[in-house]
């Protein structure tokens, strides 16, 4: 989404989905050139596809319906889905003898915000896909009819990501949203009342993680070295490992901790600047207020879990400040987690920008016009701090110091990256390329939906909640160090 709107906008219109089979044909030539040009990925593998090649051939021969539940660490994710269904499972429907038909392709919910900012033009390729648009804020009755009827009606399955968003992290599952598992049981029960009793619902997880091919130490320390000089900070002498009680380590773990104080660092000083611009222009009081920098040694930061837990607990004050600065602003009451405060948020400020109560906007006056306009301009001035948070809010102090590895450091640090560029009001996703990754990709054991039928009957909200806990279990199980 482009970081300021100016103008009022008409309202926004849901995007049917129309697949047109030549517009597929054209992106499975494509995509082995896009991965290739347009990506850091080399190479992408996956275990368990057999599963998935003898999945839909029973859905071509009526047998089931399925939806693949697929994590979202990153931008990249269709791509290695496409990749998933268009190239691997007819390769593995070939060497098991498998017989599908052709083609083998699936349905996809996405964000009726991408093409807010990527363009028009992506709406309308989504649209020919096949894809579906979900708004994210509110009840989108057109958009959870349309998914609800793909999957229970379509010649093909359908994919959906259960966190909702990327999280930027290879090794975290973000809390799943419980909108999967309903659409699960709605489809069981479209099937029912279709008499359609043969057809299991099933959900399949799909594992997506990125591993870098070499460890990119060099364009990580360059990539901390500009974020250094972003925030005014100057170089980190070396001379402070002596503070890290590593005597005994070796000169690359060295390294690692030092990389990671550079880190600790930038996170500390983003807190502290936020924390007094939040308070000085916007009389916001931020607790705890305590610094990383004066309240701990270095080695406390790096050697024990103290400084984590106190930065963690800063950050979260920060974020929900930033938040309560747009929630004043569109009156409303926080509520829910902070994902779902950034939900309403973003549908409330769409509220104020894509006007649904103005029928023509050329039709205005120019007093009405100008008031619309300065009222979207103001909107999105606000939303603002809602995607500030968007940005951050998959920061965790814990994330690399469990575990002082490369990609955890280079993810950690390009989320910093996507924060720095919101307040420089950059492109947030133009990110840095630090080398090039491989992809992991699981299929998982399917689960059943239509054996928890007779649960939701009896309980909705906890037969929704169960399976969306078991979903969250199984995506996690995937998940390899």
């Amino acid at each position: 989404m482009p970081n300021s709107i100016s103008q009022v906008q008409p309202p926004l219109e849901f995007i049917p989905p129309a697949y047109d089979p030549l517009v597929v044909q054209g992106c499975q030539q494509i995509l082995p050139w896009w991965l290739r040009f347009k990506t850091n990925i080399s190479h992408i593998q996956a275990e368990n596809v057999e599963t998935l090649a003898e999945l839909f051939h029973q859905f071509q021969n009526q047998k089931v319906r399925f939806l693949l539940a697929f994590r979202h660490p990153n931008c990249d994710d269709p791509y290695c889905l496409g990749q998933l269904v268009w190239k691997l499972v007819p390769q593995a429907a070939r060497a098991k003898g498998i017989p599908l038909q052709f083609p083998v392709h699936s349905h996809f919910i996405y964000d009726r915000g991408i093409p807010l900012w990527a363009g028009s033009g992506v709406g309308w390729l989504y649209s020919r896909l096949g894809g579906t648009p979900i708004v994210r804020g509110k009840i989108d009755r057109a958009g959870l009819r349309s998914a609800r009827n793909l999957f229970a009606n379509s010649q093909f399955p359908i994919a959906a990501a259960p966190e909702g968003a990327t999280n930027g992290h290879n090794e975290i599952v973000s809390p799943l949203e419980p909108g999967i598992a309903q659409m699960g049981f709605w489809c069981v029960e479209d099937l029912l009342k279709a008499g359609r009793i043969d057809e299991k619902v099933l959900i399949v997880p799909i594992g997506i993680q990125y591993r870098y091919v070499n460890p990119p130490w060099e364009p990580l320390e360059k990539l901390l070295t500009q974020l250094e000089i972003d925030c005014g900070l100057p170089p980190l002498e070396r001379t402070n490992l002596a503070n890290l009680e590593a005597e005994n380590s070796a000169t690359e773990d060295q390294n690692h901790k030092f990389q990671y104080l550079r880190l600790i660092r930038l996170g500390s000083n983003l807190l502290t600047v936020m924390s007094e611009f939040y308070s000085r222009f916007y009389h916001k009081k931020i607790q705890p207020e305590i610094s990383i920098l004066t309240s701990l040694s270095l080695s406390e930061k790096t050697a024990n879990n103290s400084g984590n837990e106190v930065m963690i607990a800063r950050l979260k004050a920060l974020l929900d400040v930033a938040l309560q600065v747009a929630e004043e602003y569109f009156n409303l009451k926080p509520k829910g987690s902070l994902i779902d405060r950034c939900r309403r948020l973003e549908q409330a400020g769409w509220d104020y920008i894509y006007r649904e109560d103005i029928k023509d906007i050329a039709a205005l006056c120019a007093l009405e016009r100008g008031l619309a306009d300065r009222l979207a301009e103001e909107a999105s001035l606000r939303m603002w701090h809602m995607r500030l948070v968007e940005s951050f809010v998959s920061v965790t102090g814990r994330y690399v110091a469990e575990q002082l590895t490369a990609e955890r450091l280079a993810e950690t640090t390009l989320l910093l990256w996507d924060v720095l560029a919101r307040i420089k009001g950059g492109n947030p996703f133009g990110r840095p390329k630090l080398g090039k990754q491989q992809v992991q990709m699981t299929v998982g054991e399917p689960i059943s939906v239509s054996d928890r039928w007779d649960r939701y009957q009896t309980s909705r909200r906890l037969a929704v909640a169960e399976l969306t806990q078991d979903l969250q279990s199984a995506l996690e199980a995937m998940i390899k160090s």
